[in-house]
């Protein structure tokens, strides 16, 4: 893997850093994680509400699968406009807000987050600055506990996130074979840095247009993988579930328009394999992370894992290959043109 080992940029160095800042966050939040499970437990919500945007709003796709199936409590996002832009005040009694954010600055998110608040949620927060004002304001903080990131691109923060909410989804659901998992996820994590994707490289480098694919809690992390293509190498992606992109957008696939597929280790396997075969047939280059060989895909490894923990394992084998292909096609990963590292929206 000679051409994706050059640690050139903040953004390789620091999600090489995940899997030990992971290590870290797991153990010192042991103790808020079992408090809040149980809390939860004793006084179960009628509903979840997610609260973020970018990377983070990404993560909260992965927990609403989690807790949707884990739990079987219904989970929304609320976008946080609602609040900060149109000043609307949905009745939040009795219902948990998750709200998840990197720097925990932006304006519209502290707005919702009082909004919820307001209303009668108990407001969570995720957040990688346990200084921030969202930090201050939640009734309870879950840390990421990933350092300081400096790359406008966020990587080890967001899998952070994902690991700390799969672990307060494996405490609140009381699941021992979920919670173990997530025990040794910081070693699953150094497995999946050295797994070797370098085969998606020539595919990549030459496309202008890509669709990723997948479904189920894999769909955040197709989501932050279309963002990240965007953000650092200049190629248009979007994500679609397996099943939704059925409904009109594959029309656009074929010879020119290549195809990344994050395959589930679950139930949505079947469908997002289906869908595989479908853009083979017309003719799109495919990309295939994980699952067994499927004809005419380029298959890339996936180091073992529980399915549930599988998104956060191809997440971080993914900002490996978005660093390699952003230095492939001229692009400064770690300072994207008209970005910042915290974005404070209204």
């Amino acid at each position: 893997m000679t051409n994706m080992l050059v640690p050139s940029t903040a953004m390789f160095r620091e999600a090489a850093e995940a899997p030990a800042w992971v290590a870290t966050a797991l153990q010192r939040n042991a103790g808020v994680v079992a408090e809040l499970a149980a809390r939860l437990r004793a006084a179960p919500p009628r509903a979840v509400v997610t609260i973020a945007r970018g990377s983070s709003d990404n993560a909260a796709t992965y927990v609403r699968y989690l807790i949707e199936t884990q739990l079987q409590i219904l989970t929304a996002s609320m976008p946080p406009s609602i609040a900060s832009v149109y000043g609307a005040r949905p009745a939040m009694a009795d219902t948990l807000c998750i709200v998840i954010s990197q720097s925990g600055h932006s304006p519209d998110l502290l707005a919702a987050a009082a909004a919820a608040e307001a209303a009668g949620a108990l407001v969570v927060a995720i957040v990688n600055d346990e200084a921030s004002p969202l930090a201050k304001q939640a009734a309870v903080v879950i840390p990421v506990a990933a350092g300081v990131e400096t790359s406008v691109a966020a990587t080890k923060s967001f899998i952070g996130t994902l690991a700390v909410m799969a672990q307060l989804v494996a405490a609140w659901a009381e699941d021992a074979a979920l919670l173990n998992a997530v025990a040794t996820l910081p070693e699953r994590l150094d497995a999946a840095w050295a797994s070797d994707w370098s085969a998606a490289l020539p595919v990549l480098e030459a496309a202008d247009h890509l669709y990723v694919v997948s479904r189920g809690p894999a769909l955040g992390v197709a989501q932050e993988a279309a963002l990240k293509f965007k953000e650092t190498c200049g190629l248009h992606a979007e994500a679609f579930s397996s099943a939704e992109v059925r409904h009109g957008p594959m029309t656009l696939a074929g010879p020119g328009f290549p195809v990344f597929a994050l395959m589930p280790d679950d139930a949505g396997r079947a469908g997002t394999e289906a869908a595989v075969a479908a853009f083979v047939a017309q003719g799109a280059p495919v990309i295939v992370a994980g699952g067994v060989e499927l004809p005419g895909t380029i298959t890339l490894p996936v180091a073992d894992s529980h399915p549930l923990l599988r998104p956060i394992v191809q997440a971080q084998s993914l900002y490996r290959l978005v660093d390699a292909l952003a230095l492939r096609r001229g692009f400064d990963a770690d300072r994207p043109d008209y970005l910042a590292k915290v974005t404070k929206t209204l």
